[in-house]
Formats: structure tokens, C-alpha cells, sequence
């Protein structure tokens, strides 16, 4: 049964309120270590108790996921700033005061270029279908760096 501590692998969908998928496991389970914010809360918590081999759709809204869309992260810099071929779509990666923001290229217009450093799920309610596919106490030293380690998890 999932609880605190455990390494839980599972298969998952993810959709958005369309049906568009949005992502999956693509047959590669994905590890995370429950009850260590390895996953995003709304999803950890729905999985909890759950047993290998059950599957479960699960909805999570805004606030439970990426969180909810803050306009204020929306800004425009000179083209020159970002140097090289900006183009819509990018992801940069730039320093403010915070610490480093990975932000969005959306959209550009003569010397301008409009980004968007909100995650690109914020404001999404997120739908996942997913099946357990294993459950195993975690090591001794994958609770020290509070994650999994080998196969599905991280690898050192």
C-alpha cells in the first residue's frame, strides 16, 4: 500500500479539460518517493493508500497542481538581451533577483520579445489516469537524498 516512504512507480496520462494529452509515461513508469514532494500535491494525494496493480483517474485543479496563472509573470525585454535566434516557443533561462526563471517566448514584435515565466500547467486543471505498477520501501539512502534511485528514479 502506498504510505510515507515508499517508492511508488506508475503509468500515467495526463490531459487537460479538452482531453488533449498533455503527457504519459510512454510505458516507462515513473518513480517518486511518496510523502517527499516528488510529484505535484494534488496527485500525491490522491494516490495514497492505493495498492499495486489499482488505477485511478485523478482531477487536480490549479491550486493543487502548477498553481494558478499570475499575469505579473508576463514581461517584454529587447531582443538584444536574449542574444542569438529568439524564437516563439523557446524556454530561456535567465537570473533575477529570486534566483534563476525559466520563462517562455511568447510572442515577438520588431526589437521586442514577450515572455512568460509561468509554468506552462499554471491556471490548468489536470486530469491523470494512472496504474500502479509497483510499491517497495525505500532504501536508507534514497530517504537521506529524498528520492528514488535506479531504475524509473534517479540515478547518481
Amino acid at each position: 500500500m502506498i504510505t510515507k516512504d515508499m517508492v511508488v512507480s506508475f503509468n500515467y496520462t495526463l490531459t487537460d479539460e479538452s482531453g488533449t494529452t498533455l503527457d504519459q509515461s510512454g510505458g516507462e513508469p515513473l518513480a517518486y518517493l511518496h510523502g517527499h514532494q516528488n510529484i505535484i500535491p494534488g496527485l500525491e494525494n490522491e494516490l495514497a493508500n492505493l495498492n499495486k496493480g489499482d488505477k485511478k483517474k485523478v482531477t487536480v485543479p490549479p491550486d493543487q497542481g502548477y498553481g494558478t496563472y499570475n499575469a505579473q509573470l508576463r514581461f517584454t525585454l529587447p531582443k538584444t538581451q536574449l542574444g542569438g535566434e529568439p524564437e516563439v516557443g523557446m524556454m530561456v533561462q535567465m537570473s533575477s533577483p529570486e534566483g534563476s526563471v525559466l520563462a517562455t517566448i511568447v510572442g515577438m514584435e520588431d526589437d521586442q520579445v514577450h515572455l512568460d515565466a509561468n509554468h506552462p500547467l499554471a491556471g490548468k486543471t489536470l486530469h491523470f489516469d494512472v496504474e500502479i505498477t509497483d510499491i517497495r520501501k525505500a532504501t536508507a539512502e534514497e530517504l537521506e537524498h529524498g528520492h528514488p534511485h535506479g531504475e524509473g528514479g534517479h540515478h547518481h
